[in-house]
């Protein structure tokens, strides 16, 4: 068999493809050998030429996320946000696979990696050729992963079909494989796309709902009822007290910064405080110390929870606006009260005097600044039946927006 080699016009590797034969194709990691992936002939060829075991399954290139509904279903919004991200570039996503995908492909599971390379040329070829690539790298199986056309020409030369010559690929490294046919989702393989990159894009796909307000406003009743619709519930003055107790990091930032207020590698709370609380610019420099770490622990939360196919959280902070932690947020949403009200919930709750409790108010912002930073304000003066009503209301239209 002569192995044609493909420049510039692909017409012919694309024919040569639909078919039945095969042609290695460039990507922005390594070569590819591709052929049709709903024919089961060529596939069987594939798997002949490489020396591969028919128990490994192959991947398959599509060319782009419109094409993934083609071969898998159900496919999750999840997997497209992550194809919109990073395709065409260097991540596999495994889904549910269509029958009408050959067995032979799946290696007789019930699930199908799709690729689509970041590659010109076989984008091209792939729209040419109108059927999706089944395409193990072009090498026999335990030889390196062949990076140029002459590389794939020294092993294949006179046993496939064709080559497209598409120069060096640049990256030289396999694709990151990610299995979302399950929640949790798994990294199967990692490869040239940094599992964190995954994580965040997920994170950032998440709808996510900022919940702020005073003391005594009634936050938690909110918060629940989030909860009960399977949100992850965010807590940052839990977070930042878990860090005082864990994070060595920001003990240390802070001994720097204020020195005596950490002694043995705990926090003295006394010691802090009698410097902050009575300097406004050392209280300032403390938030930013703080705010970076509960930020960084807050992604963490986020990057965790959409891992695992969640797809709703909320975060609470008193100082949600101003730590810049609302900009992670879809919908911002201030829980008000009226000050007596505040009071009687606060003594209460706390079994406090009233004095302390309206200290305590009076030592935070007022609802005006919630009104006028937030997305949306609830007031929260009613009986807690009103209040639970009105807060599902406004949540239902906010994520009805959000699904259009």
């Amino acid at each position: 068999m002569e192995t044609v080699i493909f420049k510039d016009s692909l017409v012919g590797a694309a024919e040569l493809i639909r078919q039945g034969e095969l042609v290695a194709v460039p990507t922005e990691t390594v070569y590819g050998l591709a052929g049709n992936a709903l024919d089961e002939k060529a596939v069987h060829e594939i798997y002949r030429v490489k020396g591969r075991p028919e128990v490994k399954p192959l991947s398959v290139m599509i060319p782009g996320a419109e094409a993934m509904e083609d071969c898998c279903d159900p496919v999750p919004e999840q997997a497209y946000a992550l194809a919109r991200r990073f395709w065409p570039g260097p991540l596999t996503i495994v889904l549910k696979s269509k029958p009408s995908v050959p067995e032979i492909v799946r290696a007789g599971g019930d699930t199908l990696g799709l690729r689509c390379p970041d590659h010109p040329l076989t984008l091209k070829a792939l729209r040419l050729a109108g059927v999706p690539f089944a395409a193990p790298s072009a090498n026999p199986s335990g030889a390196p992963s062949p990076k140029t056309a002459q590389e794939v020409a020294r092993y294949f030369s006179g046993e496939i079909a064709g080559i497209i010559d598409g120069g060096a690929c640049g990256i030289g490294r396999e694709s990151t494989i990610i299995d979302m046919s399950a929640a949790p989702y798994k990294i199967l393989r990692p490869g040239a796309l940094p599992e964190e990159d995954i994580a965040d894009a997920l994170a950032d796909h998440l709808r996510i709902i900022g919940i702020t307000g005073g003391t005594g406003c009634g936050k938690t009743t909110a918060l629940k009822e989030l909860e009960k619709r399977g949100a992850l519930i965010i807590d940052c003055d839990q977070v930042y007290h878990r860090l005082l107790d864990e994070s060595r990091e920001l003990l240390e930032e802070i001994g720097r910064y204020f020195p005596g207020a950490v002694t043995g590698g705990m926090l003295d709370r006394k010691a802090l405080g009698a410097v902050v609380f009575s300097n406004q610019e050392a209280l300032e420099d403390l938030n930013i110390i703080t705010h970076k770490h509960v930020h960084l622990a807050v992604r963490d939360l986020l990057r965790d929870w959409a891992m695992k196919g969640g797809t709703l959280a909320a975060i609470d902070a008193i100082e949600l606006i101003s730590s810049g932690i609302a900009k992670r947020c879809g919908v911002t949403i201030g829980v008000i009260a009226q000050e007596e009200t505040r009071i009687r919930r606060i003594m209460e709750r706390d079994s406090i005097s009233r004095e302390y409790a309206l200290m305590r108010v009076k030592a935070q912002r007022p609802n005006a600044y919630f009104e006028q930073n937030c997305d949306f304000t609830v007031s929260n003066d009613s009986d807690r039946e009103q209040f639970i009503a009105g807060f599902n209301g406004l949540i239902e239209e906010v994520l009805t927006k959000w699904t259009k």
